[in-house]
């Protein structure tokens, strides 16, 4: 009785094993295995080519590149994203009328396709679109904007093509985390503020003083899951620049894309695909320390 007892809820979870066991699983353990083989040719067995893949790898220079875009790329969205929301957080955590609009408002580009967000903004760029032709009315820019169309660089480090895409993304990411933001807000008990108002922490200062302090498992969790969700950043990408122009937008997911569906380069997308599991698996572990140092109480 005891040991059906102990086994009957690996029952109930069996189903799912089998399902995450052939989707996720076998798939992973043969990219895995393809990275160290020669698979051009699918009606072909693969060839065994050992640490090949890699050496190629590390002698690509777009590899490098959409490596360097992609840590553009986490450096430019994950800041803006950690502290952007708080502020909205903040500000839709008063009691005024019609804040519950103001709630769905800033949520709304959440729940909008990635596709529907990226077709809208590329019209948005456009040689032609709505902000060129703001600019040229203002008289700011009389020749417009190459938003999408220029590997030229800002202050000689980021492409004016990459921060356009990252524009969308931190558009469409505010709202998520502003959620996040607002349920711990809700979770400070209003009494530290009315002590720290008797003791003269008030206006910003109260922010500074408590809330922050108070907000840091907060903070932690949105810095991991932001980083994680720019390093596989793709969509935005793929609909707007296709990576370029001259791979000044392309990241390492979109680079591994082109490779294995572009160019059929199956095990070296494989070899790639296993670099980026690494940098994932850094920032995961480093969120499941976060979550052990203080942010337990905390899921998403």
């Amino acid at each position: 009785m005891f040991i059906k007892q102990r086994f009957t809820p690996y029952l109930f979870l069996l189903p799912a094993l089998i399902i995450l066991g052939l989707t996720v699983f076998w798939p992973a353990l043969q990219a895995f295995y393809f990275s160290f083989t020669s698979y051009e040719d699918i009606a072909q067995p693969p060839q065994w080519i050992g640490f090949a893949n890699f050496f190629k790898l590390w002698q690509d220079a777009v590899f490098w590149k959409t490596l360097e875009n992609t840590f553009l790329y986490l450096v430019g969205v994950v800041p803006i994203l950690v502290f952007a929301p708080l502020g909205l957080a903040i500000l839709v955590n008063q009691k005024l009328r019609g804040m519950n609009w103001f709630r769905t408002a800033y949520y709304t580009p959440v729940v909008i396709s990635m596709v529907v967000a990226g077709i809208a903004w590329k019209w948005l760029y456009a040689e032609n679109g709505l902000l060129n032709q703001v600019f040229q009315t203002l008289g700011i820019f009389p020749d417009g904007i190459p938003w999408l169309t220029s590997p030229a660089k800002l202050f000689g480090i980021l492409p004016i093509s990459l921060a356009s895409v990252m524009a969308v993304t931190i558009w469409k990411g505010l709202g998520y985390y502003m959620v996040i933001y607002l349920a711990g807000l809700q979770s400070i008990p209003a009494d530290v503020y009315e002590a720290a108002a008797i003791d003269g922490s008030d206006g910003v200062r109260k922010h500074w003083e408590i809330t922050l302090p108070l907000m840091q498992p907060y903070l932690a969790l949105v810095a991991v899951i932001s980083a994680i969700s720019a390093t596989k950043v793709f969509e935005e990408v793929y609909i707007m620049t296709s990576g370029g122009p001259l791979n000044s937008s392309k990241t390492i997911v979109y680079y591994l894309y082109e490779q294995a569906f572009s160019n059929l380069e199956i095990s070296y997308a494989c070899t790639i695909g296993l670099v980026l599991f690494l940098i994932i698996l850094g920032l995961s572990v480093l969120r499941l320390v976060i979550n052990q140092q203080g942010g337990d109480n905390i899921s998403v």
